[in-house]
């Protein structure tokens, strides 16, 4: 099956998803880095003596094959991060997964904004939530959310009945309906939006797997808006996820006598921009079609002679992997190398069709 080896490599031991994308930039495959030797694997850096045998030696065939059967039995899909549709905006961030696992479509997120809150929230939180979502939504913005009771729900139902798009990224695996009671949500996101895990299939929503789960939630948006929120309360993990990968952060201020408010109004104090309408989240996002990643690609790269050669190729427009390879007089291998590591930097995205074009 396609993604055999994908599963295969993930499901090593002493490979993360740091080293899985090391591994990738190195080799350009995970079914070459499954092959490739102890020597070869020691000059990856960050791959250590232990983790090279821990690849060679790790019986990795009955994990992926069990994952492969299970792929084709519940009508999900994965999405890798060397396809067109993965979001991009996850490449910046520290451990991006490798794969996704995918029920809807995650085609037009961008642009997206998280809308997050206590599943225990007031009366008052979750109207907010639900106008605020149908507003972003209104103005062509996805609203992305963890599916969880509470403000996350009222935010996927605000933004669907809002006539959006809603992204649902779940603490579990994407088969696992969490919670219950919205089994009727997940059929509706499914087909107005998507749903999304790094979790393998099957995975029970563990109180673990949820703060995991938020470095997602803020890694896919611009920016992450928290509507209710107790002083130890995920979703000001989640907020401080945005703050580490660049994001904007906004809250939603609260009653001063309830201890839900306290989070937020904290997260303003310290900075977070008060929210009152739409207009205060959408006057701090790039202006539609702008796209923050390609801004700041341009400088901060470090290329090869032989990758600074394709990239001056794209430059000029959009190219065919055929017609890369004509141009730049190197081979297949070499030039689907050198594409994959231009993308793993972000400076180069994958269109439909085996095209490529600068990002």
């Amino acid at each position: 099956m396609e993604h055999f080896y994908w599963f295969a490599l993930k499901s090593v031991p002493q490979v993360g998803n740091v080293t899985f994308r090391r591994l990738l930039e190195q080799f350009g495959t995970p079914a070459r880095a499954l092959d490739a030797s102890a020597e070869e694997l020691a000059r990856v850096k960050g791959v250590s003596v232990a983790a090279a045998a821990a690849i060679g030696n790790h019986d990795y065939r009955p994990a992926a094959e069990r994952e492969c059967e299970l792929l084709m039995r519940s009508g999900a899909r994965v999405v890798t991060l060397l396809d067109a549709d993965y979001p991009r905006s996850l490449l910046e961030i520290p451990d991006p997964p490798p794969y996704l696992y995918v029920k809807g479509s995650l085609t037009g997120l961008e642009p997206a904004v998280a809308v997050v809150g206590s599943r225990r929230a007031s009366s008052y939180g979750l109207l907010a939530t639900r106008r605020l979502a149908g507003d972003l939504a209104s103005h062509g913005i996805t609203v992305v959310s963890g599916m969880a009771r509470g403000v996350d729900t009222a935010a996927h139902r605000g933004a669907l009945s809002g006539g959006g798009r809603s992204v649902g990224v779940l603490g579990c695996g994407v088969d696992v309906v969490y919670p219950p009671e919205n089994h009727e949500l997940f059929a509706a996101m499914e087909e107005k939006g998507g749903l999304v895990s790094e979790f393998p299939l099957g995975t029970l929503p563990l109180a673990e797997n949820f703060p995991r789960r938020n470095r997602i939630i803020s890694g896919i948006c611009r920016g992450v808006l928290v509507v209710e929120a107790a002083e130890r309360s995920g979703s000001l993990i989640t907020a401080q996820y945005a703050l580490d990968q660049g994001r904007e952060v906004f809250a939603i201020p609260g009653n001063i006598t309830c201890s839900s408010s306290r989070g937020t109004n904290r997260l303003i104090k310290q900075g977070a921009k008060l929210v009152e309408t739409v207009e205060d989240i959408l006057e701090e996002l790039p202006q539609r079609g702008e796209n923050r990643t390609s801004q700041a690609v341009v400088p901060a790269f470090e290329l090869t002679h032989q990758e600074a050669a394709i990239y001056t190729i794209l430059a000029a427009a959009p190219h065919h992997i055929d017609d890369i390879i004509v141009k730049s007089a190197l081979t297949v291998g070499d030039v689907s190398a050198i594409l994959l590591r231009l993308e793993l930097k972000g400076a180069v995205q994958q269109l439909p069709g085996k095209l490529f074009a600068l990002a």
